[in-house]
């Protein structure tokens, strides 16, 4: 039986969770998955029967939940070298106006608050070394809102800030701590109907986070706490510019619709036409899951 040092991937069953998984036992690595869904745990395991994978389905809703999370980890008699945290809920889309306060309570408590859980329970198993990493895995919307999602983005930006202050307060410790942002959703292996062809597959991503686990630190500087992802390997810069007016083939189906039939409207008289271009510039400004936007820009 092997005895590798694992990588822990919690959220496993998700659409990163399992992107990461699926870069991990590509790359030979041992691992083991967490979620809450067993069901969805034991299809991941028999979809890799060959691999050093371990399935562990736990809640991770609070200290209780992670300080048993990591008892568990610790009874297995495994090393730990490395997590990566794909932790985050799902929610129906709304004006965050439009909504209860319960809504907002609700994604704070599923994509913020099991990171922190689990970070402060799982640090203490991590080998205190420049080696050792602990990886966040964040969402769209944490550095402009993402309309339609606004208690996401919310969360999303919480999560910036909190993967900021773990990576100060880890350094202390010896325990790297990164946020790697995907500001965009991803699109799994069994092609969503509903995505979009600019968002990045989940198993590039999980390439790409353990790409970050296994970067040495530069001899000055160190790491920076967020690491924007792109999706081509020619983007080095952690700055993304993005033009005020998209090209019409980058906006959503939808407004790319809308602005062609406005297009083919002649008749339509002329203050209603420029108020429906207007309204269609104010689309084009806003951001949508297939665009990308620094936080400082």
């Amino acid at each position: 039986m092997s005895r590798a040092p694992l990588l822990l991937v919690l959220g496993a069953t998700g659409c990163a969770g399992r992107g990461v998984v699926e870069a991990a036992v590509a790359a030979g690595r041992a691992v083991l998955a967490v979620a809450e869904d067993a069901a969805a745990l034991q299809a991941l395991r028999q979809q890799y029967p060959q691999a050093d994978l371990g399935v562990l389905a736990m809640p991770l809703r609070s200290d209780g939940d992670a300080a048993a999370l990591a008892e568990a980890v610790r009874n297995g008699g495994r090393r730990l070298q490395a997590v990566i945290a794909t932790i985050g809920g799902e929610s129906a889309s709304g004006r965050l106006l439009d909504q209860p306060a319960e809504v907002l309570r609700n994604t704070l408590d599923q994509d913020l608050l099991p990171h922190l859980v689990a970070a402060r329970h799982l640090f203490p198993l991590l080998p205190a070394s420049q080696h050792t990493r602990y990886l966040l895995v964040g969402g769209p919307g944490g550095g402009y809102p993402w309309a339609g999602y606004g208690h996401r983005s919310i969360a999303a930006a919480a999560l910036r800030m909190l993967a900021r202050v773990l990576h100060e307060e880890a350094r202390r410790e010896g325990i790297r701590v990164q946020l790697l942002s995907v500001d965009a959703p991803l699109r799994g292996a069994d092609g969503d109907v509903h995505a979009c062809a600019e968002w990045p597959q989940a198993a590039a991503v999980g390439r790409r986070a353990l790409a970050l686990l296994e970067r040495e630190a530069p001899a000055r500087g160190g790491v920076p706490a967020i690491v924007d992802y792109a999706a081509s390997a020619a983007l080095t810069s952690s700055k993304v510019e993005v033009a005020s007016s998209p090209p019409i083939r980058t906006l959503p189906p939808a407004v790319r619709a809308a602005d062609a039939a406005l297009r083919a409207a002649p008749d339509v008289p002329a203050r209603d036409l420029q108020d429906a271009r207007d309204l269609l510039d104010t689309f084009r400004s806003f951001p949508h899951p297939g665009h990308r936007h620094d936080e400082h820009s």
